[in-house]
């Protein structure tokens, strides 16, 4: 019995140690190591299987398309130095400025654009914090609106390709990048659909909430918005054509896509005079402090996946599941409504890393009817997935968008402000993955328009 059960108490000792704060790719290491010797001694694990780990590590160093992952985080890196975003938030910010709520709807749009371009949340959420929160308190926007619009719009970045975490997703579940890329688009853009919405009806119910901006400051030249236009949306959309276009049409490999992002990224910054041997140097540093962190975690959870399943822990998690009676609706809700919980407490390539792997070989075999087909099962879970784990940026008290966002603003911003504005765009979150879930056309459309 306790041999059966290995599988369960390896999950609850990694669960327990996480909330440690000690490294995370410590930990899942350390847990696999820890329970390959358990099972050694009850003869359900060979100490020789220890050295497959190897061979594991070096997949991930030998894979093509994993070699993505650095390259976006670099042109992620760079387009922020460049101060991309900083015009193209005031070029939409005029654009916009008629509109109610306008300001913070230039947020939103502008982070959906920013998305297609980087996928590091981190900096995005810095980024947009420190860009665009003090003009919209300045302007008189509620904080709780401000403050959730920011954090919200700036985690879409995880869901809109080309996502460093759909790149991961790919290869776990593993499926087609080129497929799941263009599975994602249509549930990111209805996703940011949602957030507009939200934020047009709660300008109209409180407009005083969400003060248009001055008459002083919005009267301009066509000339000068023409010319703001050029310079603020322009290279931002040429670099997503270059990007994404390569990647939905096949020109490319995702590999190949990356580097001509980097090398786009590259070129944006010397054009814009921001390409020095000192921000290069500072880049190419804080790019490799992020793959690294990133790597390490992935090859922690490559050992404690390998030894979970080696012990029995997908065969438990069957047995549990046929033991439950729920179904295939049952199942799929089980998981998606873990994969939230966990979002409180636990970071996205915690959950991404330990939990998918469990749930998603279960899921692939589940018959959903004529609801969808068998072969977009796999995708399909995919993006509900992925829209999901937006959550754990957001929910607390693990959510790192809202710790982001506290470092960054004004003294005056309490985090109870942060947390009450950030729980209508997580209803929203939720609202999408339920749409997404009764109509899977949402996101199988496309994929199927491009590659059927």
């Amino acid at each position: 019995m306790l041999v059966e059960l290995l599988p369960l108490l390896m999950f609850f000792t990694l669960m327990a140690l996480v909330f440690t704060s000690y490294p995370i790719g410590f930990v899942l290491g350390g847990v696999a190591i820890l329970f390959g010797l358990i099972g050694s001694l009850a003869g359900v694990f060979s100490l020789g299987e220890f050295f497959l780990f190897a061979s594991r590590i070096w997949f991930i160093a030998d894979n093509l398309q994993i070699i993505a992952v650095p390259l976006f985080v670099f042109m992620g890196v760079m387009l922020e130095r460049a101060e991309i975003a900083k015009d193209l938030l005031e070029t939409l910010q005029i654009l916009l400025r008629r509109v109610p709520g306008g300001m913070a709807m230039a947020v939103t749009v502008m982070s959906t654009v920013f998305a297609a371009i980087t996928g590091i949340i981190g900096a995005t959420v810095v980024v947009m914090t420190l860009i665009a929160l003090p003009p919209m308190l300045k302007a008189g926007y509620r904080p709780e609106l401000a403050l959730g619009t920011i954090a919200a719009s700036s985690t879409l970045g995880i869901l809109i390709p080309p996502s460093i975490l759909l790149v991961f997703l790919a290869e776990i579940l593993p499926m087609s990048i080129g497929t799941l890329f263009a599975a994602a688009l249509y549930p990111g853009l209805l996703l940011s659909a949602l957030y507009l919405i939200y934020i047009g009806g709660y300008s109209l119910a409180m407009p005083a909430a969400v003060p248009p901006l001055k008459r002083a400051a919005t009267t301009m030249s066509a000339r000068h918005i023409v010319g703001i236009i050029i310079r603020g949306v322009l290279p931002p959309v040429a670099l997503i054509g270059m990007v994404m276009g390569s990647i939905l049409t096949g020109f490319v490999t995702i590999t190949e896509s990356a580097s001509v992002g980097a090398a786009g990224a590259l070129l944006l910054a010397a054009a814009r005079g921001k390409l020095t041997w000192n921000s290069l140097q500072e880049s190419l540093h804080r790019s490799a402090m992020m793959i690294g962190m990133v790597f390490f975690l992935f090859i922690g959870a490559t050992c404690f996946s390998y030894v979970f399943r080696v012990l029995g822990g997908d065969d438990l998690i069957l047995a549990l599941v046929d033991h439950s009676g729920v179904g295939s609706w049952g199942i799929l809700l089980i998981a998606i409504g873990l994969i939230f919980v966990m979002g409180f407490f636990f970071d996205v390539l915690e959950i991404l890393l330990v939990v998918v792997p469990v749930f998603a070989p279960l899921v692939a075999g589940l018959d959903f009817g004529d609801h969808l087909a068998q072969g977009d099962i796999v995708y399909w879970f995919a993006i509900l997935v992925a829209i999901t784990l937006q959550t754990s940026f957001l929910t607390p008290p693990m959510g790192l968008a809202l710790f982001y966002i506290k470092g960054v603003a004004p003294t005056t911003i309490s985090m109870n402000q942060i947390y009450r504005g950030i729980i209508p765009f997580v209803i929203l979150q939720m609202l999408c993955v339920t749409l997404v879930m009764i109509w899977p056309q949402i996101a199988m459309w496309l994929p199927h328009q491009l590659f059927d």
